[in-house]
């Protein structure tokens, strides 16, 4: 079996960490993968997945005035990407990466996040259908922000969509929308997820590039992560 086999079967089999991570049951994870109250240090590095790098979300991040500092970089399961996000979680240098990747590939990252010490302070999962968007978000407090301005803007994306937060280390209730509207949707919410992740923890939030109505480019499920080293 080759190593680019025995990745691509390890991302299988952790693919489950991001259902497990966003479901009650699995909030003891979430409380040890998650970081507490420590603010969030500008974006460096943005992982995405090979459909993300042609769509909204790029669209969102190089909305934001961190834009000139960020690095994108198309990723996937080969052994080369995850020993080159090895090496860089273990520089000990201080950044902060956030992505927007297929299930097993976020799953990797998170898991190497984890081994190194990292603090993931937010975590989403994402479906996308021509009729409907299912969001369902974990965030630790510098994030709590992130689910809002997404919620926000989810109307404007004409079609169906549910979202449903679960605040950690927090007394404040969980934010929870629905839309039961049909109708052709838009990738609006990738461009508002790109702009809010790449603004996490900023004071001067801003207004996330609005996205001409057309079908939606991103169908499937993906999963969005920001992590702090």
């Amino acid at each position: 079996m080759n190593v680019e086999r025995r990745s691509l079967l390890k991302g299988m089999a952790l693919g489950g960490i991001a259902g497990v991570a966003l479901s009650s049951s699995g909030l003891s994870l979430a409380n040890s993968v998650l970081g507490r109250h420590v603010p969030a240090q500008a974006a460096s590095l943005a992982l995405v997945s090979a459909e993300v790098a042609g769509s909204a979300f790029i669209q969102g991040l190089q909305a934001s005035p961190a834009a000139p500092a960020l690095q994108v970089m198309p990723t996937g399961l080969d052994l080369a990407a995850l020993l080159a996000l090895q090496q860089r979680l273990g520089s000990g240098q201080p950044q902060r990466l956030i992505g927007l990747l297929d299930d097993a590939s976020a799953a990797l990252r998170v898991d190497l996040a984890r081994s190194a010490g990292a603090r993931v302070q937010w975590l989403g999962q994402h479906s996308s259908t021509a009729g409907r968007s299912p969001h369902r978000l974990l965030s630790a407090q510098p994030a709590h922000g992130c689910a809002l301005q997404l919620g926000q803007q989810l109307p404007t994306c004409g079609q169906g969509f549910s979202l449903h937060e679960q605040r950690l280390h927090t007394p404040t209730p969980t934010l929870q929308l629905a839309s039961a509207r049909h109708g052709q949707g838009s990738d609006q919410w990738a461009a508002t997820l790109g702009y809010a992740l790449s603004m996490l923890g900023s004071t001067d939030t801003g207004q996330a590039p609005l996205v001409a109505s057309h079908p939606s480019t991103l169908t499937g499920t993906y999963m969005s992560f920001s992590i702090e080293v």
